[in-house]
């Protein structure tokens, strides 16, 4: 089942072009140790530990599915953890089903061809539920020292991965208390630096809006990746943790809880951080949830008394079909909303055409894919991206940088009407007051999308 799920993980993963967060991967992972550091003191400090591992594993190169592969690895280590953790909550048919349930979700198969760390935490957080299981079941000190470890990886694959931590501490006892408050007071060291890294730099997140409750509500297709599916794992999941508190006794019942926080604290302590500290409620920030969903719904099906095998297929059967269309969504080539390739279609450059970027690490994007002929990037004024960030070096005349040219293409995140109307996209203006008027302009479906515009000097 851990090799179903990677393997359902990486199907496609060469399909969907990469987004700006993965290109940002490749920015920082491509950068010097001192210039990985220069830039974690400014942004994405919290991702230093991912950035530091691809930093050594893009030395093989930068094509796609070999960038996305660790993830794709992640997500069948997470597979692994979540069938051996319901094997020894119930039995190898609920382990073997809740990792059969990881591999349909859309979600799975979304973050597991993903350049980012998001399946490497999803990943830690089974590890770390795995090794508690183990450390209370016999609690020596190399099983106590394990948790530690897991733990502490919990914490440096995504600052927002803590949060299932709280869930655990349901299944305190007096018996280990010390050892387990050891085990996270150190796991949690990384946790606490990263926490301050990430809010010196909570500036770089000033793009989130603020969140009320109702944000739950899509927190099922969050989880799941496609809303019907996710309200139907969900209220498995919801059965699974009776299920289970039900069939155990005395202590063993607050696994039920525990199971049960793992799934629902994160985005409620998620919006609470974002209520009074700085807005951070992002959807993705939550998919170390996925595990905990897929492994209740196994229980559930795994505690029918008969007809249990029949019960499973029915439910994978049903949950692939109510989420076909996601699952081929993601592996669109427009999958990760930001269709580079698909620009550089729309872009039919003449000589002496000018290329202007909204954003201007937009040119990590186009400098990975272009492989013809491109307009001349008249803003640019150096290859290496800014030190403390990922945009690029500009001079600021637009008018002069455009003198003697008759065409120029524009290329901004974001819709149509986001660039052409208001002062959302700044460049468009720019280029306005430079003399030219908007020819022709398309976007690349869903948004945030790109949009690329064609403008030709007035007459």
């Amino acid at each position: 089942m851990a090799l179903l799920a990677g393997v359902a993980a990486f199907t496609g993963t060469g399909s969907a072009t990469l987004n700006g967060d993965e290109l940002a991967t490749i920015s920082a992972a491509s950068r010097s140790l001192p210039d990985m550091w220069e830039l974690a003191r400014h942004i994405d400090g919290h991702f230093l530990p991912y950035y530091l591992f691809m930093h050594v594993w893009v030395k093989a190169g930068t094509a796609e599915l070999w960038l996305r592969l660790p993830s794709a690895v992640g997500i069948g280590m997470a597979a692994w953890f979540l069938a051996d953790l319901g094997r020894r909550l119930h039995s190898v048919r609920a382990g073997v089903i809740a990792a059969a349930v990881f591999a349909i979700l859309p979600s799975v198969s979304y973050y597991g061809a993903f350049a980012r760390s998001y399946a490497f935490a999803a990943a830690a957080v089974a590890f770390s539920f795995w090794a508690l299981h183990r450390a209370i079941e016999r609690p020596d000190r190399g099983r106590w020292v394990t948790y530690g470890a897991a733990v502490a990886l919990v914490c440096s694959t995504h600052l927002f991965a803590v949060l299932v931590l709280p869930a655990q501490l349901v299944l305190v006892r007096r018996a280990w208390v010390a050892r387990m408050a050891a085990a996270l007071a150190v796991g949690c060291v990384p946790a606490l630096v990263l926490g301050l890294v990430g809010f010196g730099e909570r500036h770089a997140i000033s793009w989130i809006p603020q969140r009320g409750p109702e944000v739950w509500l899509k927190f099922p297709k969050m989880a799941a990746g496609a809303t019907e599916l996710g309200v139907m794992m969900f209220a498995l999941a919801l059965a699974g943790a009776v299920l289970l508190w039900r069939a155990r006794r005395g202590g063993d019942r607050t696994w039920a809880f525990a199971l049960a926080g793992w799934l629902v604290l994160p985005p409620v302590l998620l919006l609470a951080v974002s209520q009074l500290v700085t807005p951070v409620y992002v959807d993705r920030y939550l998919f170390v949830t996925a595990p905990a969903l897929a492994l209740l719904a196994g229980l559930a099906v795994a505690a029918l008394p008969r007809l249990h095998v029949v019960a499973a297929a029915m439910v994978l059967l049903l949950g692939c079909v109510l989420s076909f269309q996601q699952h081929v969504e993601v592996r669109e080539e427009n999958g990760r909303f930001e269709n580079i390739p698909w620009a550089l279609r729309v872009i039919r450059a003449e000589p002496d055409d000018a290329i202007v970027y909204g954003q201007s690490q937009l040119r990590i994007g186009f400098d990975y894919y272009a492989d013809s002929l491109m307009p001349v990037d008249v803003l640019r004024t150096g290859d290496a991206p800014s030190p403390d960030g990922f945009g690029y070096p500009e001079q600021s005349d637009v008018a002069a940088a455009l003198e003697g040219r008759d065409r120029v293409w524009v290329v901004w995140r974001g819709s149509k009407k986001s660039g052409l109307e208001g002062t959302g996209v700044a460049r468009v203006g720019q280029v306005e007051e430079a003399g030219f008027e908007l020819s022709l302009a398309k976007h690349s479906a869903d948004l945030p999308g790109l949009t690329v515009a064609l403008f030709t000097r007035e007459q």
